[in-house]
């Protein structure tokens, strides 16, 4: 009984949500974008189409807002997606997270807010500028919402930037406090770069931790998911992610881990379904990524969805989408919510894209698969303690949408020679279907698992967009090789039995850092990926953009996304071969409108000018094929929105690269 999945859900329920309108989509169809996801099913679309494929490759810069000077340095890599509302532009900006209003049709700043945090600020898990904020209106107030990098929801008036002085304590609300366990108020390692979700009156709030595969300890904070009420700030609910005593899923822990083991935070974007009232959080994997021996059991709600109800926060359905998840599939985007036509019935459908490259759909009412999954029997882990899941979840339809694991077939092949080179260094390593776990890494061999579509593969944080009036899923994802090695630890400097890492000559090396820099006791070192001649050493293409059917269940198209980068087209290895668009490996969200799938490349290469650069890109979304591009200064890092204003069209994004301070670009037709 351990791994069946466990759902409840009301007839009455399931039979009245037949007749509600769409979940949300038409808070774009005035031409403004509050929400995050344009709005809260996170969909991403916008009816737009003064800008199409005639004319996209006439934009022009309309307005830029430089973030350099908005903190205490520059910051690189600006996440954020800004929103429109009343002609006004919200956004965080900046290495202290600022929060900024601007005229939508010239970039002029209104207002700025801004918090130093101190001690805090300078120690928190999560940094910089994050992905965004809320906007909320009853009609007559209008307020934004923020988290800082301290974890402090901060509520502000939308048309000054004054703090609502009725909003938790002069206007803040601090996180690490009222969360059922007991929390640093400096130091402790819980934070936030997603947005607070705004559905009704009601501000829901997820947690992230230090991100990284190599944990301080198997104890760790632990990610609870809060309700606030959005006038006053106060706690209206809260779901244990991790179960307590006496609560379901509790015995899903084996030997009294649930007591200690941390995580399992919502760190992608919530999404909410307000006519049914109910809320469907994405849930991320329990301490640590990579080594689950400290925490036997399918450990619920570890990489599940849970859809919990909007005024009380009660669990409605879960759907665990790995069983003690040991490779770091985390789900770290929103999930996404249209209502389809599947085989002549109407379904109120989820659809949650996934670092494993599989789209899972699932009936939102009930938590019911919409297609088949399937529980088969996996390899099992041989290091030691580690007390893998006899089966994992198997989508059937759609099919993966990028690859998974790794085979021969994914090696590099622009020429024999890298192929044959590929093999060689392949010996040295496992390899397999997705789910074959990871080995205690060795000197003789092998040193690792190597797979696709795992950790920073497939999905990643931005999602994907959707749209609704189709019901037309459209994906980017990318290669991005995991090495997963693991290396014993020394028990006199962590708790922690086993870290991600590799073997080396005279010593052991692990992943002793996580993204942020920060050091982990009695390890050092850091794993990585494996290439040939410097070249990656799978197959392109590196990124990509999938159009899926989800009433169908099937792929309708695939295309590259990304021109070659320099270090392929340039290579001598592969100097005189006709090398076709490769795509680009990076975080890239999309933006859907009418006729158009519209996305920024990340990264940068060098342009025909000989300038560094990256483009904006438009598909037609029918058929995948180019339907414009544009030259920018550097790759996007934010996902793209849109919005119209005093008759005209623009499109936002966010763009940064090293040596280039981040920066919001606005374009619009030529006037």
């Amino acid at each position: 009984m351990l791994h069946k999945q466990m759902m409840l859900g009301s007839t009455a329920l399931a039979l009245a949500a037949l007749f509600c309108p769409a979940p949300g989509w038409a808070q774009t169809k005035n031409g403004e974008w509050r929400s995050y996801g344009g709005d809260v099913a996170n969909t991403r679309f916008s009816g737009l189409d003064q800008i199409n494929a005639s004319n996209f490759n006439k934009l022009e810069v309309a307005w830029s807002f430089k973030t350099t000077n908005m903190g205490p340095r520059p910051e690189y890599n600006l996440e954020g997606t800004p929103l429109m509302a009343n002609g006004v532009i919200y956004a965080t900006a900046g290495s202290r997270r600022s929060v900024v209003a601007l005229d939508a049709a010239t970039g002029e700043m209104l207002w700025m807010h801004n918090e130093n945090e101190g001690p805090r600020g300078r120690s928190a898990p999560r940094q910089l500028s994050g992905r965004g904020l809320s906007y909320w209106t009853d009609g007559r107030e209008e307020r934004v919402i923020y988290v800082t990098p301290g974890y402090r929801m901060i509520s502000l008036n939308a048309k000054t930037g004054a703090m609502i002085p009725s909003f938790g304590t002069n206007g803040v609300v601090d996180l690490k406090q009222n969360d059922d366990q007991e929390i640093d108020l400096i130091n402790g390692e819980v934070g936030l770069h997603t947005t607070p979700t705004v559905a009704g009156d009601v501000v829901i709030v997820g947690a992230a931790h230090r991100s990284g595969g190599v944990p301080r300890s198997k104890k760790n904070i632990k990610g609870y998911v809060r309700g606030f009420d959005v006038r006053t700030g106060k706690r209206l609910w809260i779901f244990h992610t991790i179960p307590k005593p006496g609560e379901f899923g509790y015995n899903t822990w084996e030997s009294d881990s649930a007591d200690y083991t941390g995580n399992t935070g919502a760190w992608g974007q919530i999404s909410v379904d307000e006519q049914l009232g109910m809320v469907y959080i994405p849930v991320e994997t329990p301490t640590g990524d990579y080594y689950g021996g400290h925490r036997p059991g399918a450990g619920l709600f570890g990489e599940s969805i849970v859809a919990v109800d909007l005024k009380t926060g009660a669990r409605k359905w879960h759907y665990q989408l790995v069983h003690h998840g040991i490779w770091d599939f985390d789900i770290p985007c929103a999930p996404m919510l249209v209502d389809l036509t599947v085989n002549g019935r109407a379904v109120q459908a989820l659809a949650q894209p996934t670092k494993q490259a599989w789209l899972y759909m699932f009936d939102r009412v009930t938590g019911q698969p919409i297609f088949p999954i399937e529980e088969r029997p996996v390899e099992q882990s041989n290091v030691p303690n580690e007390k893998t899941a006899p089966t994992q979840p198997f989508v059937t339809k759609p099919p993966p949408y990028d690859r998974q694991g790794f085979s021969l077939e994914d090696l590099i092949n622009f020429t024999p020679e890298l192929n044959a080179q590929a093999r060689e260094i392949l010996k040295k390593y496992k390899i397999g279907p997705i789910f074959t776990p990871p080995v205690v890494s060795k000197m003789e061999g092998p040193l690792a698992t190597l797979a696709l579509a795992t950790a920073g593969g497939g999905t990643v944080w931005a999602g994907g967009s959707l749209d609704p009036e189709t019901g037309i899923a459209y994906l980017y994802s990318r290669k991005q090789m995991a090495s997963l090695g693991m290396v014993a630890t020394d028990p006199k400097l962590t708790d922690f039995a086993y870290v991600q890492g590799l073997a080396t000559s005279g010593a052991r090396s692990a992943g002793g850092a996580g993204s942020d820099g920060s050091a982990v006791p009695g390890v050092s070192g850091a794993a990585s990926p494996t290439s040939v001649q410097g070249l990656p050493l799978y197959k392109p293409p590196y990124g990509q953009i999938t159009a899926i059917d989800m009433n169908k269940g099937e792929i309708l198209w695939q295309v590259p996304h990304g021109e070659t980068p320099d270090d392929v087209r340039n290579h001598p290895a592969l100097k005189g071969l006709n090398i076709p668009r490769t795509g680009r490996g990076g975080v890239v969200g999309t933006l859907v409108t009418k006729s158009l799938i519209v996305a920024g490349e990340p990264g940068t290469i060098t342009m025909p000018d000989g300038k560094k650069g990256s483009y904006l890109r438009a598909y037609d979304k029918k058929t995948g094929k180019d339907a414009g591009a544009i030259a920018m200064p550097a790759g996007q890092t934010g996902s793209p929105m849109t919005y119209m204003l005093n008759g005209k069209q623009y499109i936002i994004v966010a763009i940064g690269a090293a040596g280039y301070p981040a920066e919001y670009v606005a374009y619009r037709l030529a006037e």
